[in-house]
C-alpha cells in the first residue's frame, strides 16, 4: 500500500485538530450537562447603626437671668432632660461659653445641682432629689469641666424613653470678703451655658 505524500500527511493532520477540538469541547459540555449541584444561602444580611436623641424642655430659654444681684441673693429651678436611645447610653453635663468677669464674679456664684424626678423648667415643685452631683462649687470651677470627659452625673440610660429632672441652685457667697473686695464686685457680671451630652456606651 502506497504511504501518503509528506504533504497529504501535513493536510491530514491540520484537518485532524479542528475535529479533536470539537469532540473535546463536546465532552465537556456533555460532563457539565450532567453535573448533580446543590446550593444554599444565607439571604437578608444587613447593617444599621443605632440613635441617641437628647432634648430638653427650656423651649429654647435661659434657665436663669439674674440682674442687679445681691450678696446673699440665692435661687434654685430645675430643667427635664429626655433621653430617647436605641442602644444603652451614659449622659453626663458639663458647662461650655463661659463668660468670666474681669473681677472673678465667678469664684463667687456657687452652684449647686441636683438630679432626680418630678418638676420642670416650668415649675420646680415636685422634684425629689436623688444624687447631690454639684455642691456649692464656684462657676470658675464648673467652666474647668468643659467637655463629656470631665462632665457630672453619669446616668446611665437604657434603651428607649426616659427622663431625669435636674435641680440648679446658685447663690451669691461673698462670705469672708472685705467690704472693699465686695465693693468691687459692682455691676460686674458672668455667664455659662450648661449642656447634657448623651453618648452610646
Amino acid at each position: 500500500m502506497q504511504m501518503p505524500s509528506r504533504r497529504a500527511q501535513k493536510i491530514l493532520t491540520a484537518a485532524a485538530t479542528p475535529l479533536a477540538l470539537v469532540a473535546a469541547g463536546a465532552m465537556i459540555y456533555q460532563a457539565s450537562y450532567a453535573a448533580f449541584s446543590g446550593q444554599t444561602r444565607n439571604s437578608g444580611n444587613q447593617w444599621s447603626t443605632g440613635s441617641v436623641s437628647l432634648t430638653d424642655d427650656d423651649a429654647g430659654s435661659a434657665r436663669f437671668q439674674v440682674g442687679n444681684m445681691l450678696p446673699g441673693d440665692n435661687d434654685s429651678k430645675c430643667i427635664k432632660v429626655t433621653a430617647n436611645a436605641s442602644v444603652a447610653s451614659t449622659v453626663k453635663g458639663y458647662t461650655v461659653n463661659p463668660v468670666l468677669s474681669n473681677s472673678d464674679l465667678e469664684k463667687y456664684v456657687k452652684i449647686t445641682i441636683k438630679d432626680g424626678t418630678g418638676g420642670s423648667f416650668a415649675d420646680c415643685t415636685g422634684f425629689q432629689a436623688e444624687n447631690t452631683l454639684v455642691s456649692d462649687a464656684p462657676l470658675f470651677n464648673l467652666a474647668m469641666a468643659n467637655r463629656y470627659e470631665a462632665g457630672i452625673g453619669g446616668w446611665s440610660v437604657p434603651a428607649g424613653v426616659s427622663s431625669k429632672t435636674y435641680q440648679i441652685s446658685w447663690k451669691f457667697d461673698t462670705t469672708g470678703l472685705s467690704q472693699a473686695a465686695v465693693d468691687q464686685l459692682q455691676g460686674k457680671s458672668t455667664g455659662i451655658d450648661v449642656q447634657w451630652e448623651m453618648q452610646s456606651n
